[in-house]
Order: C-alpha cells, then sequence, then structure tokens
C-alpha cells in the first residue's frame, strides 16, 4: 500500500482506533501522525503500518501546521459524517 505525507488515515488498532490522522512521514515499517490537537507536529505518534487505513478522499496540503492539519481533519469530518 503506497503511503505518503500528507494523506488522511484511519486508526484500525489500539486504544486511538477510530481516530482521524495526519500523515507527517513514512518509513519502511512505521508511519508518524500528527492530529494537531493531542498529536502535534512537534509530538508524532508511531504507528505500524499496517494498523492504519489510507482515506483516499482528502489530503492535506501544509502538514508542517497544526491549525492546517485540524482544518482538514475537521472538513473530511464534516463532509463525511454532516456535523
Amino acid at each position: 500500500m503506497f503511503m505518503e505525507p500528507g494523506m488522511l488515515v484511519r486508526s484500525k488498532a489500539g486504544r486511538d482506533k477510530d481516530c482521524i490522522y495526519v500523515i507527517i512521514s513514512v518509513n519502511d515499517e512505521y508511519v508518524y501522525l500528527a492530529d494537531g490537537v493531542k498529536r502535534s507536529v512537534t509530538n508524532l505518534k508511531k504507528k505500524n503500518r499496517r494498523h492504519v487505513q489510507i482515506i483516499y478522499k482528502m489530503q492535506c496540503e501544509d502538514c508542517t501546521d497544526d491549525a492546517a492539519i485540524r482544518e482538514t481533519i475537521q472538513s473530511y469530518i464534516q463532509k463525511a459524517y454532516g456535523c
């Protein structure tokens, strides 16, 4: 599965199951994620690649700023769930 920085993903396993994140960095086995609230760009979440599902509908253009990450995740949630 091809993953690149800026893609939105949903956690499939762990205590953060069903949380939405933005990929900041990709390694061979792990991805480093941020959500702009609990996990900022300076405090990334290390997650196994097999434990995330890519959301192909949206992508974050500026994934170095916490405000831009929060805005992208909020707009996805509003479009997907109509909240």
